[in-house]
């Protein structure tokens, strides 16, 4: 896996798919001494059948602390707009997103300074200088398609423009799903700039089968063949995978190019005002021990955020295998969130979406 140091344009945000009714009142001295802790999550940690990396941490949180975890599903950007709304009475202890949402939840007070267990062991651009956020599980950007329609998988954008794919390409929706969001700033990257990309992606549109708020749908629709190519994660495709025969990963390239992908890790931070902030700290610092950590590839299929937790199990070294060859460049995401309501606003006069 090699490294670039360019610095593309764009954003990341998340689908909506709320998963649990909540019980906690923000702020009481009653609810501090309650046995919870509440989680709003971006989605793509918990496994379909509750074979999942969430699944197992908070199980083994819960039987370690007695602390019952609440959990609350949906995309980044929809998470965040959630907890803002709640604001004068927080519902949530901890937040996870993807960047550049987790800076974004920063930026409007919705997190404070907190440094849990281990995260001295996070490298320095996977969390926040102020200690309000650290990455948990990290995590790149890809594609995915059809292994049984498709021998081979795709290797550039422009395959994808062919009259093959009418109405058989799928991404999530920019600006309302993470790994939708993605696909802008990995096409600006690729195509060098703004422009260029939305040239590209109006063009793409004539195969395009619409929005999806979700992008952790479209895995599923890919592997019966309803779609031969989508957007995703790796983390969350190669999850997926175990019960998804026909699901392969790919990187797309421009013509000419390297296949290229960006760091796109699950951060997570404690809520200002939280409810059980107590809770919360302690939740952070599982999510980080050791074990949890060992943990993200051979139960989550990501890669673990600590750099002193070297992971050798079959799927750490199936991701390693994956990953080789194709060149990672890392997003300016300062620029990207100053500038992220414009570029998918452009993303929609250019596909009229």
């Amino acid at each position: 896996m090699r490294k670039s140091h360019l610095k593309p344009l764009a954003a990341v945000t998340g689908a909506l798919a709320l998963a649990a009714t909540l019980s906690a009142c923000g702020g009481s001295s009653a609810a501090s001494d309650e046995k919870i802790v509440t989680v709003y999550s971006a989605d793509g940690l918990k496994g379909e059948n509750g074979d999942g990396w969430y699944d197992k941490v908070f199980k083994d949180f819960e039987k370690k602390t007695g602390i019952k975890v609440e959990y609350v599903e949906g995309g980044s950007g929809e998470m965040v707009q959630r907890a803002l709304r709640e604001k004068s009475n927080t519902q949530a202890d901890v937040l996870v997103t993807l960047p550049p949402f987790i800076q974004q939840a920063d930026t409007k007070g919705l997190l404070t300074a907190y440094e849990p267990a281990g995260s001295d062991q996070v490298d320095g651009a996977d969390k926040a200088s102020d200690s309000k956020w650290t990455s948990v599980v990290n995590n790149y950007f890809g594609f995915v398609y059809n292994k049984k329609e498709l021998k081979t998988a795709p290797t550039t954008w422009d395959e994808l423009t062919d009259g093959k794919y009418k109405e058989k390409i799928q991404y999530s929706t920019p600006g309302v799903a993470g790994d939708g969001t993605a696909v802008l700033i990995k096409a600006m990257h690729d195509f060098g700039g703004k422009e260029p990309a939305m040239e590209y992606l109006k063009k793409l549109q004539a195969n395009n089968v619409g929005p999806s708020a979700s992008t952790g749908k479209l895995a599923p629709k890919v592997d019966k063949g309803e779609l031969l190519v989508a957007n995703g994660d790796v983390q969350m495709n190669f999850a997926q995978s175990k019960d998804m025969p026909n699901l392969g990963i790919w990187f797309p390239a421009k013509a000419g190019s390297e296949p290229t992908t960006f760091a796109l890790p699950y951060a997570a931070g404690l809520v200002n005002k939280a409810p059980h902030s107590a809770n919360g700290k302690k939740l952070l610092d599982f999510m980080l021990s050791e074990q949890a950590q060992k943990d993200v590839s051979e139960v989550g299929g990501g890669f673990s955020a600590r750099k002193d937790v070297e992971a050798t199990d079959a799927n750490a070294i199936a991701l390693s295998k994956l990953m080789n060859g194709v060149e990672v460049f890392e997003p300016d995401w300062s620029e990207i969130g100053a500038n992220l309501d414009g570029y998918v606003d452009a993303w929609k006069t250019a596909t009229g979406s």
